[in-house]
């Protein structure tokens, strides 16, 4: 309802006996006018509108009035009465009712439009909170006891609107805090402290003269709610457009707890609370961005808001928690000491002593949130190396379809169930025709255990070609094809039935870069080698092969290797296994499958790791023809392989690759990333070689560009200093002096830039 500034004038004269000039103010979920009477002296009017009723704007009219006897009373709008000596007016236009009311200017500018903030402004916006909601201990009113979508208490309701949210990246960082709301708060939140709040201490509701509190406005928001929620929205404001938000928000903290003690119970939740009321906020905008409303204050925080969230999933919830206990005088959550002598202890008491820990300096990881990692000091640390948690940590998405399905049932293949099909057939559709059976297992290495069987069985034959330095998994059979383990000291050594191909290597190996026959050269090695069993009355039973190369070098294959290979081992009999363990699911970008970089079709493809981005599930997938001879009368059954939970998440899996644009988005940061460290090398010499496809990518350093000597030493100390930039690394490559960068495919362009720019200052730093 549009109502004129002349009805406006006339009802505060006829109702309330006042001659004012009144003009419109913005306002939000109420109609605002500025009214100024002929002596100078300045009000405000507010009109309801039909969604608030009587009494509602009665609690508003309460609690002001409880206020007013309080010590901040000057810091708080008071009602002028109308005639019949009333705070509320009533009137009816076009049948409808309204009310209107009469409140007291209040001086001072709008936090929003402070110039400069300085710390003892934070602060004492804590201090003013706290004495207001100390002294609101006694309030009480029915009317504030309601469900609203602007109470934090409330935000999982969020999850209603999450979809609006067009931008896949800012949509999983929304719905990834709303799962931490759900998992983190919502269990314990109906036993927090219960207060009567303003619920809204925002940038435009502050008044501020030089760095105090002038005063509080607009109570529309007000709820019966978690007494913490009303200092978490208040540090969500504050904590906008700051360069050191985290800061600003621990001095809210602090001055409210020297006026109102915060418990330690609530202070352990407060990181999250600010996230979901974040969340709120950017579901909302995006939801009424979908409705093409042009109100103004439906989007006037959300460029900030996605700023600050996007700031919190790097900031370290242990850090944020121990820095808002600190503010509060309670005990650091993080120990002093940095050594974890304890724990290691008790790890090489109870775990087998041959299983390694990552870097110098160990780390203990407590929490992950996407591509971030978070350790037990409060540090945040960006994962450059899991390949396995391939759409990232705690995908949202992914962990509420296995929260689902786990709750509903779990058991083995011998019953029919829709998802084992379902997911076989969306599975099997990624790949070329003609691959279509598919026998689920628990692991990579469980996988290629039975695709090896498999081949044995169809050929009859026992000999495996492998490429050198080439590892396929843990169990007897893989470590027997693995020389990266068998060559090594402690290894079996080469079993007679194992055959070392050539590393097809274009930077150290006989054929190089510049050849641009190296493959059909390379690929002549796997026919000599089946020359020489020819030559013993034997044939190869399978040929097996990462499509690019991971524990190898992060290499990516010559063009047309694996095509004269293939043809060389079908022509002997054999089976062509692409291993596809590291590289599958769209890592590499520009295809979704490794192989497909080499226009091939193998007769089996062997996958792990990424499947279930972490959940124990890997599969071989064959074709007809060797479905149907391996079904020899012995059954193959795995207990869990196949099971409804696997089945869940391997196709969650693959729906969020789909819908997140996940491969596009290898492709482009991938692409950056191997530019930007080509650029690199033409100031650090240091850089040998970089090769990759997608997020799949090997950077090689050496001593010397000329003998390509590997700079082993120097890369364990950058990979130790990158660590402690926060940057998460790994080494590979049969010279342990190959970065390998295979990071969660979530991986954005930003990560891509510091990446680079840190790198370089390390490099520099040498």
């Amino acid at each position: 309802m549009n109502f004129t500034i002349g009805s406006i004038e006339n009802w505060v004269a006829n109702y309330y006996g006042i001659e004012v000039k009144a003009s419109v103010l913005n306002g939000y979920d109420e109609l605002n006018f500025l009214l100024v009477e002929k002596s100078g002296k300045k009000n405000i009017l507010k009109v309801s509108n039909s969604s608030h009723d009587y009494f509602f704007l009665e609690a508003q009219v309460k609690i002001l009035q409880h206020l007013a006897k309080s010590d901040l009373a000057s810091q708080f709008q008071t009602y002028t009465l109308n005639k019949k000596g009333e705070t509320l007016t009533e009137i009816t236009v076009d049948e409808a009712t309204y009310y209107i009311r009469i409140l007291s200017f209040l001086e001072g500018s709008f936090w929003v439009e402070a110039p400069a903030k300085n710390k003892a402004l934070f602060e004492n916006l804590g201090i003013f909170l706290g004495k207001m909601d100390k002294s609101l201990v006694g309030f009480k009113h029915p009317g504030m006891h309601r469900h609203y979508t602007w109470d934090i208490s409330t935000a999982r309701d969020a999850n209603y609107k999450i979809n609006f949210i067009p931008d896949a990246a800012k949509k999983r960082i929304a719905d990834y805090f709303m799962l931490q709301f759900e998992t983190e708060v919502l269990p314990t939140l109906s036993s927090f402290r219960q207060a009567y709040t303003h619920n809204d201490a925002n940038d435009y509701n502050v008044l501020v003269e030089g760095d105090t509190i002038a005063g509080l406005i607009d109570f529309g928001d007000m709820v019966y709610t978690a007494l913490i929620n009303n200092v978490a929205v208040a540090c969500t404001y504050a904590m906008l457009h700051q360069s050191d938000p985290l800061a600003a928000a621990v001095l809210v903290v602090k001055g409210y707890h020297s006026a109102y003690a915060i418990e330690e119970k609530e202070l352990n939740i407060l990181y999250y609370l600010i996230a979901a009321r974040l969340c709120i906020s950017v579901t909302q905008s995006a939801y009424n961005g979908s409705l093409d409303t042009n109100n103004e204050h439906h989007f006037i925080t959300e460029k900030p808001a996605w700023d600050l969230l996007c700031y919190l999933i790097t900031l370290n919830p242990i850090k944020a928690e121990n820095a808002f206990r600190l503010a509060c005088h309670y005990t650091s959550i993080i120990e002093a000491n940095e050594n974890y002598k304890n724990i290691e202890t008790k790890r090489n008491t109870h775990i087998g002593r041959n299983l390694s820990i990552s870097y110098e300096k160990h780390l203990k990881i407590d929490k992950a949130a996407l591509q971030y990692l978070y350790d037990d000091k409060g540090n945040t640390y960006i994962d450059c190396v899991n390949n396995v948690s391939h759409i990232g940590h705690c995908h949202p998405s992914l962990v509420r379809v296995m929260q689902k399905q786990i709750a509903s049932l779990n058991t083995n293949t011998r019953y029919l169930n829709n998802h084992l099909i379902d997911y076989a057939q969306k599975l099997t559709a990624s790949l070329p025709a003609g691959l279509n059976v598919c026998y689920f297992t628990n692991s990579g290495s469980e996988a290629n255990d039975l695709a090896i069987r498999i081949s044995r069985h169809c050929t009859k034959q026992k000999d495996i070609i492998v490429l050198d330095h080439a590892y396929h998994g843990t169990s007897t059979a893989t470590i027997e094809m693995s020389p990266y383990k068998f060559d090594r000291e402690g290894g079996m050594g080469q079993m007679p039935w194992i055959h070392k191909a050539i590393n097809p290597d274009l930077y150290r190996g006989p054929y190089t870069y510049e050849d641009a026959n190296a493959g059909g050269k390379y690929a002549m090695d796997v026919k000599n080698i089946i020359d020489t069993l020819a030559k013993e009355n034997k044939k190869p039973a399978a040929y097996i092969c990462e499509t690019l190369l991971g524990v190898g070098g992060q290499m990516p294959l010559p063009p047309n290797y694996l095509k004269e290979v293939y043809k060389h081992v079908r022509a002997a009999g054999g089976i062509c296994i692409a291993d596809e363990v590291q590289v599958g699911f769209g890592r590499v970008g520009s295809h979704f499958w490794g192989f497909e970089l080499q226009d091939v079709v193998p007769d089996m493809v062997v996958m792990g790791k990424p499947i279930g981005n972490g959940h124990p599930l890997a599969a071989v997938i064959v074709t007809d023809a060797i479905a149907n001879s391996f079904n020899n009368g012995i059954e193959y059954f795995n207990t869990y392989g196949g099971n409804p939970v696997s089945m869940a998440t391997g196709l969650a899996v693959l729906d969020v690759i789909e819908r997140e644009g996940l491969q596009e988005n290898a492709l482009q940061v991938g692409n950056y990333l191997l530019e930007g460290m080509r650029a690199l090398m033409h100031t650090h010499s240091i850089i040998g070689d970089v090769r990759g496809s997608g997020l799949f990518i090997g950077v090689e350093l050496v001593k010397d560009r000329i003998t390509k000597e590997p700079a082993t030493e120097a890369i364990k100390l950058i990979v130790e200093k990158m660590k402690d930039k926060g940057f998460l690394m790994g080494v590979d490559g049969p010279y342990n002096n190959v970065f390998k960068i295979k990071p969660p495919i979530i991986f954005s362009m930003e990560n891509a830039k510091d990446l680079l720019a840190n790198l370089d200052t390390v490099l520099a730093s040498l």
